[in-house]
């Protein structure tokens, strides 16, 4: 079967990643709703569901002698591939990003998945169980790191974060 031009197909790694992370979210529901009061009892229920996921994650990952990444899935936004004047280069790029953002502390790589990658600005401080000064504060810290990382430097006069949380 012929692909429409521009369409870049999945590679096999990135499919299989796609399948272990759908069944390690439906392991952390199935986990969510066998201790359900337990979640609701939590001080901040979404800060308590975001680790069960990423621990599904982790746990499934090991199982299958993988490395456990959170992230690999954003490098893969196939509608910006379709759409890229240089998808394998765009691709690759993403990759570069996405390899340094696994590299962050926890605490960091979580802020930037929640806020970037998954599109949470507004519900970070919340999902994570921290104030949203805090977010802002592990975004700073982040973005530096990233910097830091690809080799990309600050121009003069701009700001590490936006205040939307």
């Amino acid at each position: 079967m012929r692909r429409p031009p521009g369409v870049v197909a999945l590679p096999a790694d990135f499919r299989a990643f796609h399948q272990l992370a759908e069944e390690a979210v439906d392991h952390a529901f199935e986990q969510l709703a066998v201790s359900w009061p337990t979640v609701l009892a939590q001080p901040t229920p979404e800060a308590y569901a975001w680790k069960v996921v990423k621990n599904r994650i982790i746990d499934l990952a090991r199982r299958r002698n993988r490395r456990p990444v959170v992230v690999d899935v954003a490098a893969f936004e196939t509608y910006d591939l379709r759409n890229a004047v240089d998808p394998i280069g765009e691709l690759e790029t993403s990759l570069l990003v996405y390899e340094a953002i696994n590299d962050l502390p926890d605490r960091q790589r979580d802020v930037i998945i929640l806020r970037y990658s998954l599109g949470y600005a507004a519900t970070t401080a919340r999902i994570l169980g921290i104030s949203p000064a805090g977010v802002r504060s592990t975004v700073r810290h982040a973005r530096r790191r990233l910097r830091q990382v690809l080799g990309l430097y600050e121009q003069e006069g701009s700001r590490d974060g936006h205040r939307t949380d």
